[in-house]
């Protein structure tokens, strides 16, 4: 389990260039990649949705060593319904909370030296106001649970993470496969898990060979599979492999191939022009306004 890596998170953004701007000049992000298709993934990586959309991935340093944010734009969408089921991502920067004062952001200190603020689509992140000493300043991603210990089997026992932590008062466990790395923090929301039309999905690698063996272990156990084993392909890039998992909560997981994926990831040094140049392109805003017109609502 030691090869496993905590890779990013997929957001569905509905407003990008409000969304480029949290996370580039509020948290301090930089553009790793950007990538324009033309037609729905064959993983439903943008979703349940056919039609035009963008990749942008989004971190504080390359996806080898640093965990990341995916933001999926659907052309023609313009919000998605939140539910319960992501709670957060907290990260260590003071240098991110200066930022949102700077900007006029909205910040609320939820506890000492830590303020809530939201991206534009309400993702509530967590900042903690302090210097960041970790190479990687992203902590944790909280994931809303219905059933703290049938999660926790689920997570520990069958995809093999550490379980650093765990409050039976506080419904909450800290779990993680590297000590260095990103942990995902289980918490009960004390009910069902409403995962409304914005739920994302969190990604890890793992050894190509290995892929096999966890589809086969989930069919074992009975667990839900969303896509078996299949191949992606990124035009001029890497074909990477995948299986995407659902947890008892039905929270998406995805394991990658980690040869291919670290081919795929490298950073684009055009990634921010690649952005910036879509966005100028996308007269989509426009049209509606002009037409007096909303963007649908997922």
């Amino acid at each position: 389990m030691a090869a496993r890596r905590a890779l990013h998170f997929v957001f569905k953004v509905g407003d990008r260039a409000r969304t480029a701007r949290f996370y580039r000049e509020l948290l301090g992000m930089r553009v790793l990649r950007h990538e324009e298709f033309e037609e729905g993934c064959k993983a439903s990586c943008n979703g349940p949705y056919d039609g035009k959309w963008s990749k942008t991935m989004v971190g504080f340093g390359p996806e080898d060593n640093h965990f990341v944010a995916e933001l999926t734009y659907n052309y023609g969408i313009g919000e998605y319904r939140l539910g319960n089921d992501f709670l957060g991502i907290t990260l260590v920067s003071s240098q991110a909370v200066s930022n949102a004062r700077k900007m006029g952001w909205p910040l609320k200190e939820v506890s000492s030296g830590v303020f809530e603020t939201e991206a534009p689509g309400g993702y509530k992140f967590y900042l903690e106001d302090k210097e960041q000493l970790r190479h990687d300043p992203v902590w944790k991603v909280t994931l809303g649970v219905s059933d703290l210990q049938k999660s926790v089997s689920y997570w520990s026992g069958l995809l093999g993470m550490k379980i650093y932590e765990k409050d039976e008062g506080k419904q909450r466990a800290l779990l993680g496969y590297a000590d260095n790395q990103c942990k995902l923090e289980l918490k009960a929301v004390g009910g069902a898990v409403d995962h409304g039309t914005a739920f994302g999905r969190i990604a890890f690698s793992c050894a190509k060979d290995e892929l096999p063996s966890i589809e086969a272990l989930m069919k074992k156990e009975n667990q839900k599979i969303l896509t078996p084993l299949v191949s992606l392909d990124t035009p001029g890039k890497a074909t990477v492999q995948v299986v995407i998992l659902a947890d008892p909560d039905g929270h998406e997981i995805c394991f990658v191939g980690d040869e291919a994926f670290r081919e795929l990831s490298k950073v684009d040094p055009n990634g921010d022009k690649l952005l910036d140049d879509a966005m100028a392109a996308d007269n989509s805003d426009k049209w509606f306004a002009e037409h007096n017109r909303k963007k649908v609502s997922a």
